[in-house]
């Protein structure tokens, strides 16, 4: 009977109440957030939320994490050094006055009781928006038919981070070429997150004016300055021209060294060199028991 009252009084509690339970017999308390994800304007202020129950004397931390920085914005109830003159600290999150595009990046929001018995915590990513800035691009002059080339665009102040759109001729260039009749006699990939535009091969119809749009979702897109590209068949007579120079150069080297052999130039050089000279003398008489130098090579 007292079973089935239990059950039916479980069943009359709210959800997170029942977390909250479990949460308490593995030993860990309840932390959630109402806003897991908070996307505010650069220069403007930003709360960052985080509640908690079950802890019998809550002590809490912030943790900043973005790529591989990572820094302490509250220790123990207590906003860090770095941070105090422009975050506070409430028992209910913490707040920034005034964000910038550095404080990007993931909150965890840690809970514990003093003796440590009592463990939870929650993230909260935190977005500051900024709009992106004129793209810069990488565009060939010239790019030769039948080969590869690889067109680049980025731009380094958005957040989030912009995707970019390229034109031809001022016209939006899709996504897959052969669903659009224009692009259609073109081979080429878009990558929107890089913003690489890759020919693979080039066309004689890739020629034309390009420019590229990088956009985030916020303010107003930005287009870069556009740069004409121009696919050219590959200069056959070039080459063969280099070709013949080349060897004309080659022959004309070897022409000389025959000349210098022939005229002797080698020989004269090889005569002009000193030669050694050995000459001996023959032992004098001496008497037994008696020992000196008695010849000598002179070079």
């Amino acid at each position: 009977m007292m079973g089935t009252k239990a059950k039916a009084w479980r069943k009359q509690l709210p959800l997170f109440t029942t977390v909250v339970l479990c949460s308490l017999a593995a030993g860990r308390g309840a932390v959630y957030t109402s806003e897991p994800e908070v996307r505010v304007a650069e220069n403007k202020p930003a709360k960052l939320s985080c509640s908690y129950s079950g802890f019998s004397s809550p002590r809490v931390e912030w943790k900043f994490a973005q790529g591989d920085i990572t820094s302490l914005v509250c220790y123990n109830n207590k906003i860090t050094a770095s941070y105090e003159d422009r975050v506070t600290f409430s028992p209910s999150g913490i707040t920034f006055h005034s964000v910038t595009r550095k404080d990007t990046g993931m909150y965890t929001c840690m809970v514990s009781d003093e003796g440590g018995n009592t463990y939870g915590e929650v993230t909260v990513q935190l977005i500051v928006l900024v709009p992106p800035s004129k793209p810069a691009v990488n565009i060939p002059p010239s790019a030769t038919i039948g080969s590869r080339a690889v067109l680049t665009c980025s731009e380094k102040d958005g957040s989030p981070p912009s995707e970019y759109y390229w034109f031809k001729d001022g016209v939006l260039m899709p996504t897959e070429p052969k669903s659009n009749r224009a692009f259609s006699n073109s081979s080429y990939s878009l990558y929107h997150k890089t913003g690489e535009l890759v020919f693979d091969p080039v066309s004689a119809s890739d020629s034309g004016e390009y420019t590229c749009q990088a956009q985030n979702g916020y303010g107003t897109p930005v287009r870069s300055d556009a740069v004409r590209m121009e696919a050219a068949e590959m200069n056959v007579g070039g080459i063969v021209a280099a070709v013949l120079v080349t060897l004309i150069l080659l022959g004309l080297l070897i022409f000389g060294v025959w000349f210098a052999y022939s005229r002797g130039y080698f020989d004269r050089a090889k005569k002009g060199t000193s030669s050694k000279k050995v000459i001996y003398s023959q032992p004098a008489a001496r008497s037994a028991g008696e020992f000196r130098q008695t010849s000598s090579f002179l070079v």
